[in-house]
């Protein structure tokens, strides 16, 4: 028996939460075939398991959280030969390059997944697909194998997965399925199923909220839910992300003797540059977040107080050279952090490409642990919400963090006559301890400056 521990996750992290388990109890494995998906609180992550042969245990259930180290499947000696494993990941290996077009000959990777977590996976291959489960001759092959990964084949509505549920429907992220089954929608009943298509997570909202109706048609495998009134309270629980920022912002409001302040800045130069730019280099993409990037990384540059973290064991300031950027934005998972690393080295376009690329993942759910960590400063703009302005908390250990309002028209007085203006509120809440109201106050202006004036900002860069 081999039993396959919770791997170190990387960033720090204790703990995961079980998503979806990809395989059940008596099936058999190759080494790095995804097992289980699991939530931590930076990302969604495909699980590998190091050992090939029979699965005796699953250790937890999904909604279970697992310490790291803990068990987490327990495996059985080689089923059958060692050549029999062999040519199962053999021939999983030539499938795998007839469906995905793999190359093969001298040029094909002869060993190994890619799917690598600290300590554990090989690294010799490119291949992000789920490995399939491999079954050898005489085994009953009524037991269904596990789910692939989409963007697998969809197998049609009636298939079964191995927990003996409707399977086989494809969805953005596991998210998605988690969603479902705590609000007891069928996904396999959603009309985007049934057509073969992904399931995303609008359409399970819709049909929690009662937007679309499930086809009707009956579900043999659900236990029907237990009739309550529609006025009583919903319980929540607090779990993976949602968890995470919990402590987060409340660890923040305990330590962070932080403050606030804003002010009014005339944006209608920001706003005439970002046109210019798009009809000189439309395929730059250089919007307004990209050049409030851009004038944040000057700002902190200006003012290193502010470029900083707090080490609390230590009691000391951290003031870091390089500026990692972090940015707000939401995603499947809730409110995230992606972080653009060694921001003061990239120009206003690398910028712009950096926080496209980050953004998209973000809403796909597909970033990973570090690229959600190590920011040493925040930029939010809660604008794109049509908010004016607000007193966000600081992401600890951090020591500021920049919002931005909503630009709108508003009277203001322009070369001695009122007329309107495109009009931004800029706020920074920051920590008293790392810096005083001087320093906050000369990058806060500094900021409103360059929004005005964003070319005068040049001469500096």
């Amino acid at each position: 028996m081999s039993v396959f521990n919770l791997p170190d996750l990387g960033e720090g992290l204790t703990e995961a939460e079980i998503v979806e388990w990809h395989v059940a109890e008596g099936d058999e494995v190759v080494v790095d075939q995804h097992v289980v998906t699991v939530e931590t609180a930076k990302a969604t992550v495909d699980v590998p398991c190091p050992f090939a042969g029979t699965v005796t245990t699953r250790h937890g259930e999904v909604g279970d959280t697992v310490p790291v180290g803990s068990p987490l499947v327990t495996v059985g000696g080689e089923s059958g030969s060692a050549a029999t494993v062999l040519a199962g990941a053999r021939q999983y290996r030539e499938e795998e390059r007839a469906g995905a077009k793999l190359p093969t000959g001298d040029a094909a990777p002869e060993e190994g997944s890619g799917a690598v977590l600290i300590g554990y996976g090989t690294g010799a291959g490119s291949s992000k697909r789920r490995r399939r489960v491999v079954r050898p001759a005489g085994r009953n092959t009524s037991t269904p194998p596990a789910k692939n990964d989409y963007p697998a084949v969809h197998a049609g509505p009636d298939s079964r997965d191995s927990r003996g549920g409707v399977g086989a429907v494809r969805v953005i992220s596991p998210i998605v399925r988690r969603l479902a089954r705590e609000h007891g929608v069928d996904l396999a009943a959603l009309p985007v199923a049934r057509q073969g298509e992904v399931v995303r997570r609008a359409d399970v909202e819709q049909a929690i909220n009662g937007a679309i109706t499930p086809d009707e048609r009956p579900d043999i495998t659900s236990t029907p839910a237990p009739a309550t009134s529609e006025r009583s309270p919903q319980r929540i629980p607090i779990t993976g992300i949602r968890r995470t920022i919990a402590d987060r912002v409340s660890q923040s409001r305990r330590e962070i003797p932080d403050a606030t302040t804003w002010v009014d800045a005339d944006a209608t130069e920001l706003v005439a540059a970002k046109d210019a730019l798009k009809a000189a280099r439309p395929d730059a993409g250089i919007g307004i977040l990209p050049l409030m990037a851009r004038i944040t990384v000057a700002a902190l540059q200006r003012f290193p107080e502010l470029n900083a973290t707090i080490d609390g064991q230590a009691q000391e300031i951290v003031r870091h050279r390089a500026v990692h950027l972090g940015f707000a934005a939401q995603s499947p998972r809730g409110l995230v952090v992606p972080v653009v690393k060694d921001a003061d080295t990239l120009s206003t376009t690398e910028l712009a490409a950096a926080l496209r690329d980050l953004t998209a993942r973000a809403r796909a759910g597909e970033l990973s642990p570090g690229e959600l960590t190590g920011s040493t400063f925040t930029l939010n703009n809660y604008g794109v919400f049509g908010v004016d302005g607000s007193t966000p908390i600081i992401n600890h250990p951090e020591v500021g963090m920049l919002g931005v309002g909503r630009i709108i028209e508003r009277p203001w007085a322009h070369e001695g006559q009122v007329a309107l203006r495109r009009i931004t509120q800029l706020g920074l809440t920051f920590d008293h301890r790392a810096c005083d109201g001087g320093a906050a106050g000369g990058f806060l202006r500094f900021v409103a400056d360059a929004v005005e004036r964003p070319v005068v900002m040049l001469a500096d860069l």
